[in-house]
């Protein structure tokens, strides 16, 4: 593993940005190893005291100017690019880049060559906080995880810490970036946590919605050919008893056809979100001529990628819990420190997953291949389906040839949902473009596991059985108490 012996860094305040009006010198917050970083108050105060309103965010321009180190890895070039090439190279916003697939994309895309910013307010490490949860992986400070990126590639990821439902800090990020393309990750993303209770279900769907229409006015306003690559969710569709389309449906009726959007069929407050992003985003496109990207995605599995395994401080976060941790990474932990797999009821569920890998993979095939002007695409982002009982009888198989006692139980299942049904999705779109899947395969399943159990003394095993109800969502925020 190689270390980072040593490392400065100096921070570029945007000399234009006025947080809300305030100067400059309102407040002064000094980080360790030399960022000195000025802010206005707390963005998220509210979302800390009442549990579902977040105030207006603060907007913080921070650049890896300079880097001094000494890493006993090779570096490497992280570009796909000539040295010879003089053409420009795209310039990406990543909004959401401090999460699970937002920096493996970040730097997955900077290590590919393309100008990265990430946008992030730093609100899912609050989430924890709220909840007592914690990753399996130690996860570093955003400020440490691009230091480190600067001083094993020399590569520079910006970063502008604020929250994009302040439409006045997202047009200063988008005046000072310029993005060519907006990978938009900044939503929300958990089902359970969106039904926990009423401040949690508005908090949902107040940040992602709004969210994404402050993104697509920002996109009309200051950067007409933008191009939108927005993480939507397989969950849209819901579990119908036909196949699947990408997107769209053609439907003849009453002697008449016509090609229309697929039908929705959300299953919590989280989904319906991304339902209204779609419409809002398909509306915009036709009426404004953005070009737009909706990737409506699988379940994600895996932590690593070629970047994020190249230092301990640029690991991703792997979730485990019942609130932010997705089936086959739950089940893998929960194998690791023998505990039984926790199959939801009858675990015929079936739906689309995908390596972490090949997330990253599509976002860049999405942002090569743009749409055209006026143009909403969908992918259906997954590259296999199985059902629950399938991940687990896979996890056991695996799980046994490392010499674990792998149990499964079935629990009652918290949510609302069929639990044996028809599931046929198509996934080719990003295919003809290129994706090239990593299957689940043997040596994954062993990988992931060893992860586990290389960090299990980290498991909290409290945090592992499910214990938020659709039927039973609550009225007042649940936190975790005070010492």
């Amino acid at each position: 593993m190689a270390h980072l012996m040593s490392t400065s860094c100096s921070i570029k305040i945007s000399s234009s940005y006025r947080p809300f009006g305030q100067p400059l010198s309102e407040d002064r917050t000094v980080l360790p190893n030399s960022f000195t970083i000025k802010t206005s108050k707390s963005p998220f105060k509210r979302l800390i005291s009442k549990g579902h309103r977040a105030g207006r965010s603060c907007g913080v321009l921070a650049i890896a100017a300079s880097v001094s180190k000494e890493v006993s890895a090779n570096p490497r070039s992280g570009s796909d690019r000539s040295p010879n090439d003089s053409s420009k190279p795209q310039r990406v916003m990543v909004i959401g880049g401090d999460g699970y697939c937002g920096w493996a994309t970040a730097l997955h895309l900077s290590n590919k060559g393309y100008e990265v910013a990430i946008v992030d307010s730093l609100v899912r490490r609050l989430f924890d906080h709220q909840l007592g949860l914690d990753s399996l992986t130690p996860i570093s400070s955003i400020h440490n995880r691009l230091r480190c990126w600067k001083a094993i590639t020399g590569k520079t990821i910006e970063l502008y810490i604020g929250d994009i439902c302040d439409f006045e800090f997202l047009s200063e990020t988008f005046n000072s970036f310029e993005p060519d393309a907006v990978v938009h990750f900044g939503e929300q993303r958990s089902a359970p946590y969106s039904m926990i209770d009423r401040s949690r279900a508005v908090f949902t769907q107040k940040n992602n919605v709004i969210g994404t229409l402050n993104v697509l006015f920002a996109m009309k306003e200051f950067r007409e050919e933008c191009h939108l690559v927005k993480l939507g969710t397989m969950g849209e569709y819901g579990t119908p008893n036909i196949d699947i389309e990408e997107g769209y449906i053609t439907i003849s009726h009453n002697g008449r056809t016509d090609t229309l959007p697929y039908p929705k069929q959300a299953s919590s407050f989280y989904h319906l979100s991304k339902v209204h992003d779609s419409n809002n985003i398909a509306f915009t496109c036709k009426a404004w001529g953005i070009r737009a990207t909706d990737l409506n995605q699988g379940v994600v599995y895996g932590v690593k990628t070629d970047e994020t395994s190249m230092h301990e401080q640029l690991y991703n976060r792997l979730d485990y819990d019942g609130v932010f941790g997705t089936a086959l990474n739950r089940f893998c932990v929960q194998a690791a420190v023998g505990h039984p797999l926790t199959v939801y009821g009858k675990g015929g569920q079936t739906r689309g997953y995908l390596d972490i890998r090949d997330t990253v993979q599509c976002v860049e095939l999405a942002i090569a291949n743009p749409a055209k002007p006026g143009e909403f695409r969908v992918f259906n982002q997954f590259t296999e389906q199985f059902s629950v009982n399938e991940l687990a009888a896979l996890v056991t198989k695996a799980g046994q040839k490392l010499g674990l006692d792998v149990q499964t139980i079935s629990v009652p299942n918290p949510r609302v949902e069929a639990e044996e049904h028809y599931y046929n999705a198509k996934h080719t779109k990003l295919i003809e473009l290129g994706l090239k899947p990593h299957l689940l395969s043997d040596s994954l399943l062993d990988s992931l596991l060893n992860f586990a159990i290389e960090f299990k003394d980290r498991i909290d095993t409290k945090q592992i059985m499910p214990s938020i109800s659709w039927k039973k969502i609550g009225v007042t925020p649940q936190t975790v108490p005070a010492n």
